[in-house]
């Protein structure tokens, strides 16, 4: 048996910041016609799902010293105080990009020593586990001046971004993984499987529940969860 004293747990040095639109307005398109979208309140009650357990996930994260909620909708506000955590309103929310800006302001008056990192708030299955692994490779080229991403399942979107307080500059929207790409964002977390399955639309809300969901997420889909994401 080795003699050696076990090693120290890494030092948490992020803070996630989390932007969720009030749920009746998030995952516009899981909804549509009724042959191939969800009704209006189970659409509903999958974006606040999908959000809890993304913030679920997010807090019990090693590595994580906080999570940061950014949110205008009181009532859930409350539920992810329940969760561990924190929650600022949203003083920008018609603009995804300059929400984060300020919740990156706030991590660096609150937390000045961690790394601000921004996740969407679309990832029911999301593996603490997974996500540590990409927050090591996080700390590492942040603590280089670097700005990191990670793109989504389809290769086209971005589900985390971080960089520097001084140059956290995350270029969210249409084609965001190739806009984070060419402004000199370095590309993390490939083989990360749950950071990169956002949930858009019908199709990835079944590869999700097939893949394993949150408890949320579970319950609004009326399907059961093959792990706790």
């Amino acid at each position: 048996m080795s003699n050696h004293p076990p090693t120290p747990p890494t030092p948490a040095r992020c803070v996630v910041v989390v932007p969720v639109k009030p749920p009746a307005f998030g995952k516009s398109r899981l909804g549509g016609d009724a042959q191939h979208g969800l009704p209006d309140p189970q659409r509903r009650e999958l974006a606040e799902a999908f959000a809890l357990d993304t913030v679920r996930a997010a807090a019990a994260t090693p590595g994580v010293e906080a999570v940061l909620v950014v949110t205008d909708d009181f009532r859930l506000a409350a539920a992810m105080r329940d969760l561990g955590a924190e929650v600022m309103p949203d003083g920008a929310s018609e603009d995804l990009n300059a929400t984060l800006v300020q919740g990156a302001a706030e991590v660096a008056r609150r937390w000045p020593h961690s790394v601000p990192v921004s996740l969407v708030a679309d990832l029911p299955g999301l593996l603490p586990e997974e996500l540590a692994a990409v927050l090591d490779e996080v700390v590492e080229h942040v603590d280089a001046g670097r700005a990191v991403f990670v793109r989504d399942r389809a290769g086209v979107g971005t589900t985390l971004y971080a960089a520097p307080p001084a140059r956290f500059e995350p270029g969210f929207g249409l084609g965001s993984a190739a806009r984070h790409a060419g402004s000199g964002a370095v590309e993390v977390g490939s083989a990360a499987t749950s950071v990169r399955a956002d949930v858009d639309d019908v199709a990835d809300l079944g590869a999700a529940l097939v893949a394993g969901v949150g408890p949320h997420t579970s319950r609004a889909s009326g399907r059961r969860a093959t792990h706790e994401g």
